[in-house]
């Protein structure tokens, strides 16, 4: 039997298919371009080949294509009869995934990783910031996410994949100096990974390296295909570092080049988190924002997560609609907010309400309710730093500058925070 990189055994007889499959998971787990396009050449050398159109589905699903997705996932299952118990267990666990069932998904994939711990199309949905532990809504999820990290790593070895999640998941958790020896490792077997190269980014911006940081991304990203799924989420980095620098052109150019929606083709919840958030941290850093970028923002979260129901787009949709006046939309989150993180996501969204109407007592009582755990609301710690910064601007505004600065000390003392806020 055909295997695949990680020597599992792939329902194909034909070598070409299989080749355009390992080239496809590869770009799919290094967030490079042309994953759609690898996978399609895999299932045109065999079209019953239902592996290739089941990681179709699960790329258009990331890509926010849904229709697509679940389209993918019914040719997968036409195809299902003759698979190995590993290939059933997957589609199983990634059908659940594309379907929406979020929490029977978690639970097939612990299940499933737990006898094919050597199957990254299974074990990323669940690790990272962004993966079934990041967006569960749970407290703790920063220690499951490190734990199940851990537990998986010493399975695949030398890999510059799951060395490169070793490394986020450490960082994320506070173990800088292991994330740096692992994300290192990482790089240098794979130098092309645009994971690896944004995992280093934030171990850059946790230990407050903000020039070598700028450098390091504005070198590496230089090459970077605009079709890449990260390409927002680098820009935003960019534009923060350029923030911090006091460099406003070039945070602008960065925001309007590669973050605005009508530029980027990466997915609907990157653009509007880091578009939400780099506007508002240019705000509170003492640049002023157009009354039109907060708009059009505000326009992009009612037309792509007009429903609630994902914590971390629903507190940056709340910050959008809430600096466009549109209290309306506020509204509609707050009484619409379901799922784990509702409370708080209500508790953010009523925060950043009262920031808008410059109601700092106000904001002040939610955010302190919302700063035990905001973790649960999912991202990471540097985009949660959105909401540790909202809490000390509204601290300046009421006096408390002491309080203010003692808060970051205690909270975020690595990170560079010089600038960061106006009056600081």
């Amino acid at each position: 039997m055909l295997e695949d990189r990680y020597g599992n055994g792939l329902s194909t007889a034909s070598a070409a298919a299989r080749d355009a499959y390992v080239r496809g998971m590869d770009l799919n787990l290094s967030a490079n371009a042309g994953v759609e396009e690898a996978l399609c050449e895999a299932v045109a050398h065999d079209p019953r080949f239902a592996l290739g159109h089941l990681a179709i589905a699960r790329n258009r699903q990331v890509m926010g294509d849904g229709t697509g997705a679940r389209e993918a996932l019914g040719v997968a299952r036409g195809f299902a009869a003759n698979l190995s118990e590993r290939e059933q267990s997957q589609l199983n666990t990634l059908g659940l995934l594309i379907e929406g069932k979020s929490a029977d998904g978690y639970a097939a994939a612990r299940a499933h990783l737990d006898t094919f711990p050597r199957d990254p199309m299974v074990a990323q949905t669940c690790l990272g910031v962004f993966g079934l532990i990041g967006f569960s809504g749970q407290p703790g999820r920063e220690a499951e996410n490190l734990a199940l990290a851990e537990y998986l790593a010493p399975y695949y070895g030398d890999d510059w994949w799951m060395l490169g999640n070793l490394a986020f998941a450490q960082m994320e958790a506070g173990q800088t100096g292991p994330a740096e020896v692992s994300v290192e490792r990482s790089i240098a077997l794979n130098p092309q990974s645009a994971n690896s190269a944004h995992y280093r980014s934030h171990l850059y911006y946790e230990v407050g390296e903000t020039d070598a940081g700028l450098k390091y991304l504005e070198d590496w990203s230089a090459g970077y295909d605009r079709g890449g799924i990260l390409h927002c989420h680098l820009a935003w980095h960019i534009a923060l570092w350029s923030l911090a620098r006091g460099d406003i052109d070039g945070m602008w150019r960065a925001v309007d080049a590669d973050i605005d929606p009508a530029k980027s083709s990466s997915p609907a919840l990157n653009v509007l988190t880091d578009l939400a958030a780099i506007l508002y941290r240019a705000e509170i850093a003492g640049v002023s924002v157009a009354p039109e970028r907060w708009e059009r923002v505000s326009a992009f979260a009612a037309e792509r997560f007009g429903k609630p129901g994902l914590a971390f787009a629903d507190v940056h949709a709340a910050l959008a609609h809430a600096m466009a006046g549109r209290g309306d939309a506020v509204v509609k989150i707050v009484d619409g907010a379901r799922g784990p993180a509702a409370d708080m996501v209500r508790l953010l969204a009523e925060a950043f309400a009262a920031i808008a109407k410059q109601s700092w007592q106000e904001a002040a009582a939610h955010l302190t309710r919302a700063m035990g755990d905001h973790a649960r609301i999912g991202g990471s710690r540097a985009q949660r730093d959105l909401i540790e910064y909202a809490m000390v601007n509204v601290l300046l505004k009421m006096g408390q500058g002491d309080e203010a600065r003692r808060m970051l000390a205690m909270r975020r003392p690595m990170t560079a925070t010089g600038g960061a806020v106006s009056g600081l």
